[in-house]
């Protein structure tokens, strides 16, 4: 099994995702096949990490397993420094809410809402202030650049304007982690160019991290890192990042000489 080299001196603090031997099985007719097969994955604070590989290969089950949605058999995966196993489903459910983004192929905006009702409304339902959660709910979508579509609902937009709506929803709650599946796969390649751009960006201005699960190399090319899976195993890690993707700020450029002293 491949595995990526250890980072024995990174400092706890820098880690937003800490994976060990990560395990998951699914029953299927009589016999369990083995999504994910011992993994280990350590991703810094601030990271765009893209995973790839063929259909089958385990990427989305790891992005599930990593993120709550999906509970592991065996393993650690560590969020934050916060152990997922150590959570009830309903605790898990709160700390999503609360530390993570979700940006899926199909959009997911509810079609009887507008375009800024959808974006607060996981706000609401997780008890924020109508108030806040509205305020919140406008400065992202400002962010993303689709402020004059706010109060259309999602039959009236396209699909780019649909996709900046779920990132939007996914920054409102001003998450540390933005998981994106398959996140340009319904577009076409001239929006997927302008969506990928605008998460560049926001990673840029906001040192949030991302990790996208993705088929598409033009989209692979883009993450600071590169890993890919095979029959539930990482096979590479990339972890040089472009130097067009290099964060600009004295601080930031500071911690990561820092992180590679230790490497």
């Amino acid at each position: 099994m491949f595995q990526r080299q250890q980072l024995p001196n990174l400092n706890e603090n820098h880690r937003i995702i800490d994976a060990k031997n990560i395990w998951k099985r699914y029953d299927a007719g009589g016999h369990k096949i083995e999504a994910l097969r011992g993994i280990d994955l350590v991703v810094r604070r601030g990271e765009v990490v893209a995973v790839m590989g063929p259909s089958g290969c385990g990427k989305t089950t790891l992005l599930n397993c990593l993120s709550g949605l999906d509970v592991i058999d065996a393993g650690t995966v560590k969020i934050a420094g916060q152990d997922l196993k150590e959570l009830t489903d309903n605790q898990r459910t709160d700390f999503r809410a609360r530390a993570m983004g979700f940006v899926f192929q199909t959009y997911n905006l509810l079609p009887v809402l507008t375009g800024v009702e959808n974006v607060e409304l996981p706000m609401l339902v997780s008890g924020v202030r109508p108030s806040l959660a509205r305020k919140r709910a406008e400065e992202a979508i400002a962010m993303v650049g689709v402020g004059a579509w706010a109060k259309h609902r999602p039959a009236e937009m396209s699909g780019g304007q649909r996709q900046r709506f779920t990132i939007a929803r996914a920054l409102a709650t001003r998450p540390q982690i933005v998981w994106a599946d398959e996140p340009t796969g319904a577009l076409d390649s001239e929006t997927s160019a302008g969506i990928m751009d605008l998460m560049v960006q926001l990673n840029r201005q906001n040192e949030q991290t991302f990790v996208w699960v993705t088929h598409s190399e033009e989209v692979g090319a883009l993450a600071k890192r590169l890993i890919r899976m095979r029959d539930g195993l990482i096979t590479s890690d990339t972890s040089e990042a472009p130097p067009a993707l290099r964060a600009t700020s004295p601080l930031r450029g500071e911690e990561d000489r820092e992180l590679a002293r230790n490497d």
